[in-house]
């Protein structure tokens, strides 16, 4: 009787948590009819958050992402830590072995392959992103393009890598400069561009022979999952290890120990600027080789010849898009004083105009911030902007529902090196400035925040045209002339000066980052004449 009443109780426990389960389970919107797309991309209820060649529960602890929409879990993820971090860097390092071997328009024709592969999700991947990143589904697709096209560009630039043969002064002599990879390539991505900035690294390090080791913000875990999954197919479907690219979704621990590990040869960070700071020094204590993507403090500058037509609609896609949680987001802008009143009322219409709501549905321009800690920082820089003098010009209130939504913001009435202004804030706040002075004087504006990344004027004078690009203009890495700060293309170097880090990705020459140089002096002939006419006999 004894144990018939145990295994009662047994079992009545049993089905109380397997009833439990099955309530949680169907509170993710993965199981949600509406959102059974999700599966598509191999997403599940429960996913593997490290892939070092297996795709693996990591140790660390699971974790739930959310949709900023609603605030409703979407699937978990089993993280990893340093124990998976471990083998992730061996796998990855042992995988190079085999990946530095394969010529580099062989692997150009992998990473075309990887660029096919992501057009094939790329609507889902941005349906994605807008669930769980929050920017709007078109933005999300956007970003997903973005890695694709590097794709086709790393594809050119396989059976284009330079080298140079040079002039020797010797007799019988050849000089030439090499280029040969570095090894691992660490990337460590924020939440606000999960995929892309992942591409702009991953398609060139792996097209000039690295390996890639892969460590997201963890609140978009699932983005990341997905993107990896993608890769990994291609790597298998080509015979070749996938540990070349691995993952591991984890915390802050993690992200250290990429600082700090000399077996990361070279490491690409994108987030703050006072975490970036510390990665720099860590990585430069070892005389290791970093890009830092940090902060943005942009400003637009508007002269009185400016097309005010082009102003206002690149003024609100520059300071309202991912809901001003871009690094070159507008957060500034200089107007000025003739044209100071009939902008800012263009801009109030049009602020007001602005359809705020669930990010996948197509009328949609303006999605919820990412998380709660972007709605608190928005109302903590509100609440100081009216404490300095400013004026709330149009937005400034939470919306009330579950989800993280703000109104997109301008305020007027500060002063240019108001200590606010100066301070980039992570939020769809715009502060109006008026110019009372002349040309030079928006250029002081424009450079006296602590970051450089990027920057715009909107005239049709060429001698301030050319004044703004050259040597006493604007100091940001991206200087642009009537286009918005955002909006960046593939085939320019993409970074920033100052406390921006000074690293450069994408296009251009940003490849030579991630391979190391080599001055090659070969002797063909006899002889052995030394450089410089020195005699030593």
């Amino acid at each position: 009787m004894l144990l018939q009443v145990c295994k009662l109780s047994v079992f009545k426990t049993f089905a109380r948590s397997f009833s439990s389960s099955l309530r949680v389970s169907s509170n993710l919107l993965i199981n949600q009819p509406q959102y059974s797309w999700l599966k598509e991309l191999g997403l599940k209820e429960d996913n593997e958050g490290v892939f070092d060649g297996t795709w693996k529960n990591g140790n660390g602890p699971t974790v739930t992402s959310l949709c900023p929409s609603n605030n409703e879990p979407i699937a978990r993820i089993s993280t990893g830590n340093l124990e998976d971090y471990e083998s992730a860097i061996e796998k990855c390092r042992e995988a190079w072995k085999v990946w530095v071997d394969v010529p580099a328009p062989q692997r150009g024709e992998i990473v075309r392959q990887i660029g096919h592969a992501l057009r094939e999700k790329k609507t889902l991947l941005g349906n994605l992103e807008a669930l769980e990143v929050g920017k709007i589904a078109v933005e999300g697709a956007g970003e997903v393009q973005e890695f694709i096209d590097i794709c086709d560009y790393a594809v050119g630039l396989s059976r284009m890598i330079p080298g140079q043969v040079l002039p020797s002064e010797r007799p019988g002599h050849a000089l030439m400069e090499m280029w040969n990879p570095v090894g691992v390539v660490g990337v460590i991505t924020a939440f606000n561009f999960p995929v892309a900035v992942y591409g702009w690294n991953a398609a060139i390090a792996l097209t000039c022979g690295n390996s890639v080791l892969w460590k997201p913000a963890p609140t978009v875990n699932l983005s990341t999952i997905a993107t990896q999954r993608i890769m990994t197919d291609v790597f298998k479907n080509n015979n070749l290890p996938p540990e070349i690219c691995t993952l591991v979704c984890s915390g802050a621990d993690v992200g250290a120990k990429m600082a700090d590990d000399s077996r990361v040869d070279l490491l690409s960070f994108t987030g703050s600027t006072p975490v970036g700071q510390k990665v720099g020094v860590a990585v430069q204590a070892r005389f290791g080789k970093k890009i830092l993507e940090l902060g943005g403090n942009n400003a637009i500058t508007v002269l009185e010849d400016a097309d005010l037509d082009m102003v206002v609609r690149s003024t609100l896609f520059a300071s309202v898009g991912t809901q001003g949680q871009r690094c070159t987001s507008a957060r500034r802008l200089i107007l000025h004083k003739s044209i100071y009143d009939n902008v800012l009322e263009r801009l109030k219409k049009a602020y007001s105009q602005v359809k705020i709501g669930d990010p996948l549905k197509d009328d949609i321009i303006y999605g919820p911030m990412h998380s709660k800690a972007g709605v608190e920082l928005y109302k903590s820089t509100i609440e100081e902007a009216i404490k300095l003098g400013g004026k709330i010009e149009v937005g400034g209130k939470v919306l009330d529902g579950p989800g993280n939504f703000v109104q997109p913001t301008i305020v007027s009435g500060l002063t240019h090196d108001s200590p606010l202004v100066l301070r980039e804030s992570f939020v769809p706040i715009l502060y109006v400035l008026k110019l009372n002075g002349d040309f030079d004087e928006a250029i002081g504006y424009n450079n006296e925040v602590d970051q450089g990344l990027t920057s715009s004027v909107f005239t049709q004078n060429l001698s301030n045209i050319f004044k703004w690009l050259g040597p006493k203009g604007s100091d940001c890495g991206i200087i642009n002339v009537n286009i918005p700060t955002s909006g960046a293309e593939i085939g320019g170097a993409f970074g920033g000066e100052k406390h921006t880090g000074g690293g450069r990705e994408s296009g251009s020459d940003a490849w030579k980052q991630y391979m190391r140089r080599s001055t090659c002096t070969i002797n063909y002939s006899k002889e052995l004449p030394l450089a410089q006419g020195i005699k030593f006999d």
